[in-house]
């Protein structure tokens, strides 16, 4: 069945748009149970119209769905990494419980179908699909879902010299043909499944690759960033010199950010980036649009995430795997029917570990006591309502950032600290660790580290796409 649902997807991409409808629901009356529309968004940080950090950003459908509802300007991931951020969302579980720190270790061992968001929802009456990326390229299991189909990078028809250009491991170029980029299929599976009136309640996951490297999308794209218009991330001159070392271990400023430098290629690559944005912001207007026409829209729910953030030479650095802010903050869009508000903005500290609760308060199930996060629906129908809990991001073992509406305090491993004044310095120049007259309030956020730290237990069998399950998969290359 796996097998021919992959087959089915191979099919679409060749052209041929009818190759879904042997998976389609039954159509029949509006059940009762909300549906759920969540959409994924793969590297994409707050480089977001709406959300302000970047001005020359262009993402008119994502500031379109802001306005629908509710966004959140300070919500984070629980790890700044792909698979453990997933892996956390989907199971309930912080990384440092499962113990899933890292892209190579394989949740699927220490992770049951039934503690997983589409697990749980499917034994409770929803007919569950995915298509794209929901949980870590090379970790699927789809039999845990009605519908299944990883939208493989393999799949998309690239030009060799685009596909290889970049500097060191980042990867950008124009295609130079409007060659079908995999987010195509994910975004035409989206668009059929909410024309559709269904016999179940449905949770619909809808999993969007870009802007996740490389960033080959069609020229277009690039042409909306006209490369002497581009204007650099700001950034700050010895930005390290106040970082403890293991700080600066996990910048490794002597990689991708000094090749950088030393290319010459700085605005290029920050033109890479902001053109698969677009892309995927175009994708995410398709699916607004079958959505406004959907005959289930008042009864369904829609939430849009990003797994984690993106440096693009702030504290230089590039990519994610850093405790700072860039990496670590993502959007966060809701928009509930009956409970949500228009065009209004939450400023209130969240993370990533309040999806599944949230889902679960909205649908009327109760939340399984395994989950570590709370709901956060006081805030849905409330943005300004009192809020004290943190933000809380681990990357490795005991290696954890606590994030509140004007603190984040890192304390690693070995016992190195920073703290920023987020307010003050949202940039995060200034490193306040060491002054005395902080000791007290780094002893009040460190108790919101968490009291579980498992030891990292990397994949036995080598790595990514190695692990155990009948779905084994060819992981993605680019992490």
């Amino acid at each position: 069945m796996l097998r021919s649902r992959l087959l089915l997807v191979g099919l679409l991409c060749l052209g041929m748009p009818s190759a879904f409808a042997a998976e389609e629901p039954t159509k029949t009356k509006t059940p009762s149970k909300p549906n759920i529309l969540f959409i994924a968004i793969d590297d994409l940080n707050h480089w977001v119209g709406h959300l302000g950090r970047n001005k020359q950003v262009k993402t008119p459908n994502l500031d379109r769905l802001a306005k629908m509802g509710t966004t959140f300007t300070r919500a984070y991931c629980a790890a700044p990494v792909c698979n453990p951020s997933r892996a956390s969302l989907m199971s309930g579980l912080l990384p440092s419980t499962s113990g899933v720190y890292e892209n190579n270790t394989d949740w699927r061992p220490r992770v049951a179908r039934e503690l997983t968001l589409n697990g749980y929802f499917a034994d409770n009456g929803y007919w569950v699909g995915q298509s794209g990326k929901i949980y870590h390229g090379g970790y699927e299991r789809g039999e845990d879902w009605n519908f299944y189909a990883h939208a493989n990078k393999a799949n998309q028809k690239l030009d060799a010299t685009a596909k290889n250009d970049g500097v060191g491991g980042i990867k950008f170029a124009p295609l130079t043909n409007d060659s079908t980029v995999p987010d195509d299929v994910t975004t035409a599976w989206a668009v059929q499944q909410l024309g559709l009136k269904h016999q179940e309640p449905v949770f619909l996951g809808v999993g969007f690759h870009k802007p996740h490297m490389p960033w080959n999308v069609p020229r277009r794209y690039y042409d909306l960033y006209p490369l002497e218009s581009i204007e650099l991330p700001p950034h700050l001159k010895d930005d390290l010199a106040d970082i403890p070392p293991a700080g600066v271990k996990m910048a490794k400023p002597e990689g991708d950010h000094a090749a950088m430098l030393e290319s010459g290629r700085w605005k290029e690559a920050v033109q890479g980036y902001l053109a698969a944005i677009s892309y995927l912001d175009e994708q995410i207007g398709k699916v607004l649009d079958a959505y406004e026409k959907s005959p289930e829209r008042d009864n369904t729910i829609i939430v849009a995430w990003g797994d984690h953030g993106w440096h693009l030479g702030e504290k230089e650095h590039w990519r994610k795997f850093t405790l700072w802010e860039e990496a670590t903050r993502a959007p966060l869009i809701w928009v509930v029917p009956g409970v949500t508000k228009p065009g209004t903005r939450c400023e209130r500290t969240v993370d990533f570990m309040s999806i599944y609760p949230t889902l679960c308060d909205l649908a009327g199930l109760p939340i399984p006591k395994h989950v570590e996060g709370v709901s956060i629906k006081p805030l849905l129908a409330d943005p300004t309502a009192a809020w004290d809990r943190p933000a809380l991001t681990t990357y490795h073992f005991q290696n954890h950032a606590v994030r509140t509406e004007q603190w984040r305090y890192i304390r690693y491993a070995n016992g190195d600290e920073e703290l920023y004044d987020e307010i003050n310095d949202p940039l995060e120049y200034k490193n306040l660790a060491k002054l005395p007259e902080h000791a007290a309030l780094k002893e009040k956020l460190a108790k919101h580290f968490p009291t579980v730290n498992k030891p990292e237990m990397p994949d036995k069998e080598g790595g990514k796409g190695k692990g155990k399950g009948k779905n084994k998969q060819k992981a993605t290359a680019e992490n």
